[in-house]
């Protein structure tokens, strides 16, 4: 699936304000969908994370865990923001992943398995 990164804070604030959040001890994800066909995504890590290093390595951490799940997404387009939390720094890109695919899951970009 064809992905672009979010840059302006009103693509941000329009998440957080009407998206629907899933929230996890390592990432909290907002979801809401887009009719341009593509899926955009952003990555924010607040001063409760740490130093820069920290919010650097959260930061490379969800993005592993992006390029991962990206390619099990089937809809047409979405607009996603990860937010770091302070156990994120010290997670693996795998952690981080798995609880990224079941945020997936609950928002509706991944179908579910029957059973």
């Amino acid at each position: 699936m064809k992905s672009e990164k979010l840059n302006l804070n009103k693509d941000f604030r329009r998440l957080y304000g009407r998206g629907r959040s899933q929230v996890h001890p390592l990432l909290v994800t907002y979801i809401i969908l887009n009719r341009r066909g593509v899926i955009r995504y952003g990555i924010t890590t607040g001063k409760k994370v740490g130093g820069a290093v920290e919010r650097n390595r959260a930061r490379r951490v969800i993005e592993a865990a992006v390029r991962e799940n990206l390619q099990n997404v089937c809809c047409t387009g979405a607009d996603i923001v990860f937010v770091a939390r302070s156990r994120t720094v010290l997670a693996k890109s795998q952690d981080v992943a798995a609880v990224m695919k079941k945020h997936f899951k609950a928002g509706g970009l991944i179908p579910q398995e029957k059973q």
